[in-house]
């Protein structure tokens, strides 16, 4: 399926002159201009046309760490700082490479007990440190994520997937695009008795490949009996891109 953004038909008259004042009477999709614009003489068209590209990523994005509390700060963070160093090396040996791993958040905050009609009081520190980590394989997603909670960590925010090399989708949209601009430059240049000619102008405008977001809960390491590995599902990206072209009609 293809979305399709609205069209507006621009109408300049045949051979008046460039330096002219523009005069719009504006219709609901018609617009009559009486110079047409990069100094074309004559009727033109403006077209805005979304094109998109569907694919299966090939890469996978986890958000997961360690969580540990202790009577004072310091004691918090160093029982975290044993536990993420146990977890990221779980991570390398499940062959995620020391480049796809990169800290995303470390906080030591404390912990309050609050009463009714009683200041609040300070039971402890929680200490928090999360890492992003690249799957490039999204077969072992669910591995990756299984040996990480058996290492230690407690967290798992949730899995993103995307491409290693979006450009291949995003140039799929491309072309997309400007055929379905070409496309209705067609119909409306036969509704309107005349021929496509020449592209005047390419514009481009949000092109993405959003990333898929999993939300996902990590299994506690303190499960009594092994269990499998989490289903990971991947799923398909879309991938957009806008253009607006303007062709000359004759």
């Amino acid at each position: 399926m293809r979305a399709i953004a609205a069209a507006a038909l621009a109408i300049a008259a045949a051979g008046a002159p460039i330096a002219a004042s523009a005069q719009e009477t504006q219709t609901r999709d018609v617009q009559i201009v009486r110079h047409g614009p990069l100094g074309v003489e004559g009727t033109v068209l403006s077209i805005s046309a979304e094109g998109k590209s569907t694919g299966r990523p090939d890469m996978a994005t986890v958000n997961l760490g360690v969580q540990t509390e202790g009577a004072t700060a310091q004691a918090a963070l160093q029982a975290n700082s044993q536990r993420m160093n146990a977890l990221v090396a779980a991570l390398r040996r499940a062959g995620v490479a020391e480049r796809d791993i990169q800290t995303a958040n470390i906080s030591v905050n404390p912990q309050y007990v609050y009463q009714e009609n009683q200041p609040p009081r300070l039971n402890g520190y929680q200490a928090s440190n999360t890492v992003t980590a690249k799957v490039r394989n999204l077969d072992r997603v669910g591995q990756t994520l299984d040996a990480a909670v058996n290492a230690g960590g407690n967290t798992i925010n949730g899995v993103s997937f995307s491409y290693q090399n979006p450009d291949a989708q995003l140039d799929a949209a491309r072309t997309d695009a400007i055929e379905e601009a070409r496309r209705r430059a067609a119909l409306y240049a036969r509704a309107a008795g005349l021929t496509v000619g020449r592209i005047i102008s390419i514009s481009e405008s949000g092109g993405f490949s959003p990333p898929i977001p999993m939300p996902m809960m990590a299994r506690m390491s303190a499960d009594v009996s092994p269990a499998p590995p989490p289903p990971v599902a991947p799923g398909e990206i879309d991938t957009v891109v806008n253009v607006s072209v303007i062709f000359e009609l004759r």
